[in-house]
C-alpha cells in the first residue's frame, strides 16, 4: 500500500464517513520510537524528521505543542515550568531542584494575593516557532493538530490539587479566576493558530477522571470547565478547525456533556476502565473515537496480540467511520517498537473500507 497522508482521511472519520482505509491518529510518539521507525535519531529540534515519521508511518498530521504544557509529564521544556523557573524561582538557589518547579510536586497559587502575583503576562508569551517553520516541510494534504489545552489539569496543579478541591466549597470565586486566566491564555494562541491554514486542528490534552470517575463533581465540571471547551469548540468550527479532546479515566457520567461541549473527536475511550464497543454503540453517532489499543499491551504484549485486538476493534468499532486506531493513551518510550509496528501495520493492512477481516 502506498502510505499518503491525507487529513481529509481524519475529517471524514469526525463527520462519521468510511474512507479509503481507518486513520491512525496519536497525540503523542515518544522519540525514540520514531528513531527506531526511521533508522536514525529524532531529537525534539529536528521538525524535518518528526514530518517525516508521522507521514511516513501512516498519519494525516502531526501533532504540534502549543500552550504552557506539553503532554504526558510536566517538563522542564513546558512553558509553565520555564516561568515557574526562571521568573518565580530566579533569585533561588532551588531552581534547578525538580521538587520547587515541578507541579506535579508542588503549587503556586492558595490565596487570591498568590494568584494576583503570579506572572500571567509571561505565561501568556506562548512559543509558536514550531508551527511556523513545519509549514514549509509538509507533503501535500498533510495537516498539523495542535496540541492545547490543560484548562483543567493546569488550574488544579497550580492550586494543588487538595487545596483545589477544597476551594472549590470554600473559595469558588478564587478558582474560578485561576480557570478564567488559564482559559484566557489558550484562547490567545487559538487567535495565532486559526492565522495558519496549515493547522487544521485543535487538540486539548485535559484529563478529567480516574479509573473510577470524574476528578470532581460533574456539575463544578459544568460550572467552571466544560463552558471553556464550549467557547474553545464554537471558535474552532467558526473557522472550520476540528476540536478534539484526549481525556484517561471513566468518562460515563461526563460523556453527554463532552459532546454537549461540540467536541469531535475524543480519544482514547481508557481501556483501562471503558468498554469501547459499549461507547461506540452508545455515542457512535455524535462523537468520532479514537485509540483503544492498551499501553500495558504495548508494553508487555506480543505483535500477534496486538495485531488480534486492532483486527477485533476494526471489525467492532470501525464500520460506519467514526474511529481512528490509537493507543491507549499515547506511544511512550517503555512501548516494545515491534508491538507499535504491529499495531500500525495491522491498521493499513486490514483498515481498508469496507472492512472485511478475515
Amino acid at each position: 500500500m502506498e502510505i499518503k497522508p491525507d487529513f481529509e482521511r481524519i475529517r471524514k472519520a469526525a463527520r462519521f464517513e468510511e474512507t479509503d482505509r481507518v486513520p491512525l491518529a496519536e497525540i503523542l510518539i515518544d522519540y525514540s520510537i520514531q528513531s527506531q521507525f526511521l533508522g536514525r535519531l529524532v531529537t525534539p529540534d529536528d521538525l524535518e524528521a518528526q514530518v517525516e515519521f508521522w507521514s511516513k508511518a501512516g498519519y494525516d498530521f502531526i501533532p504540534l505543542t502549543v500552550g504552557m504544557m506539553q503532554p504526558g509529564k510536566v517538563t522542564k521544556e513546558s512553558k509553565i515550568s520555564k516561568v515557574i523557573r526562571e521568573v518565580m524561582l530566579a533569585d533561588s538557589a532551588d531552581a534547578d531542584k525538580e521538587e520547587s518547579w515541578n507541579l506535579e510536586l508542588t503549587s503556586f497559587i492558595k490565596t487570591r494575593e498568590d494568584f494576583e502575583k503570579f506572572p500571567w503576562d509571561v505565561a501568556a508569551e506562548l512559543d509558536f516557532d514550531s508551527l511556523n517553520k513545519v509549514k514549509d516541510l509538509l507533503p501535500e494534504n498533510m495537516k498539523v493538530i495542535a496540541i492545547s489545552g490543560k484548562i483543567f489539569t493546569l488550574t488544579w496543579m497550580l492550586m494543588g490539587f487538595n487545596h483545589f478541591a477544597l476551594s472549590l466549597v470554600m473559595d469558588e470565586q478564587l478558582v474560578a479566576d485561576v480557570f478564567k486566566k488559564v482559559a484566557e491564555i489558550q484562547f490567545q494562541g487559538l487567535e495565532e493558530i486559526f492565522d495558519m491554514p496549515h493547522i487544521a486542528g485543535v487538540w486539548v490534552v485535559d484529563d478529567l477522571a480516574f479509573g473510577n470517575g470524574p476528578m470532581i463533581s460533574p456539575q463544578a465540571f459544568r460550572d467552571h470547565v466544560f463552558p471553556w471547551y464550549r467557547e474553545m469548540s464554537n471558535r474552532c468550527h467558526e473557522k472550520d478547525r476540528l476540536f478534539l479532546m484526549h481525556s484517561d479515566g471513566d468518562l460515563k457520567e461526563l460523556m453527554e456533556d463532552i459532546i454537549n461541549c461540540g467536541v469531535d473527536v475524543i480519544q482514547p475511550i481508557d481501556p483501562t476502565c471503558l468498554d469501547i464497543v459499549e461507547f461506540k454503540q452508545m455515542y457512535g453517532d455524535q462523537i468520532c473515537m479514537v485509540g483503544n489499543i492498551s499501553n500495558e499491551l504495548l508494553r508487555s504484549g506480543t505483535p500477534a496480540e496486538v495485531e488480534s485486538r486492532v483486527k477485533e476493534l476494526l471489525d467492532k468499532v470501525a464500520p460506519g467511520g467514526g474511529y481512528c486506531v490509537g493507543s491507549g493513551n499515547s506511544v511512550p518510550d517503555w512501548a516494545q517498537f515491534k508491538n507499535y509496528m504491529a499495531m500500525r501495520d495491522a491498521t493499513l493492512k486490514y483498515g481498508v473500507y469496507p472492512i472485511h477481516i478475515d
